[in-house]
């Protein structure tokens, strides 16, 4: 799952949210430099990569850019999973609900800037500035997003081909999203109250 699923599967928890958003950045033992909160956040955040990565919908999604893009296939389908999130509306049942909900979320993150971190902060004013997590709801937002992978990434030519794949395949991917959001999110709930159990 990318930006916006980590930031919804938070549950508006701030010190989670930081600790979902960041966790790609605190590597090994760097998260126990955290408060617990934050740390479950960490842990939420991976619990719910593996969830997502092992799952029968994601790996569908995955097989339709596996022949372009073999490892990469993963990133993309997390990405492919924001937009189909930004336009659920089950979740964010208009346009008002996707704004006020992305706002909050920066207001959330901005709480506990002192967390942030090099890299996450370097990043984060991109994400606000831009809108990231509301412009997720547009094809152009998916495919500036994977333009944004491509700059990131070692081995990654090109993703043309992956804006093509997700377009043209958009209605049986949204088939697997479908299938997958309701379990991932009963899964984070779970998850989550284990964690602040702790």
């Amino acid at each position: 799952m990318n930006y916006l699923a980590h930031a919804y599967l938070s549950f508006n928890n701030s010190p989670v949210l930081l600790g979902n958003m960041i966790s790609d950045f605190v590597k090994g033992k760097k998260q126990f430099d955290y408060p617990a909160a934050i740390q479950a956040g960490i842990q939420l955040h991976r619990a719910i990569d593996n969830f997502t990565d092992t799952h029968a919908a994601t790996q569908q999604i995955k097989d339709f850019f596996k022949p372009h893009y073999r490892l990469y296939a993963g990133p993309f389908a997390d990405i492919v999973y924001d937009y189909f999130l930004a336009n659920d509306k089950n979740v964010f049942p208009d346009d008002a609900s996707l704004k006020l909900f992305t706002l909050n979320t920066y207001e959330l993150l901005d709480r506990n800037r002192q967390w942030f971190g090099e890299k996450f902060g370097l990043m984060f004013p991109h994400m606000k500035t831009q809108n990231w997590l509301y412009n997720y709801q547009y094809e152009w937002g998916i495919k500036k997003s994977f333009e944004g992978m491509r700059r990131r990434a070692t081995y990654l030519a090109e993703t043309e081909m992956a804006f093509s794949i997700f377009y043209d395949n958009k209605t049986e991917m949204q088939q697997y999203y479908d299938a997958f959001f309701s379990s991932v999110k009963n899964f984070a709930t779970h998850t989550l109250a284990q964690l602040l159990e702790k």
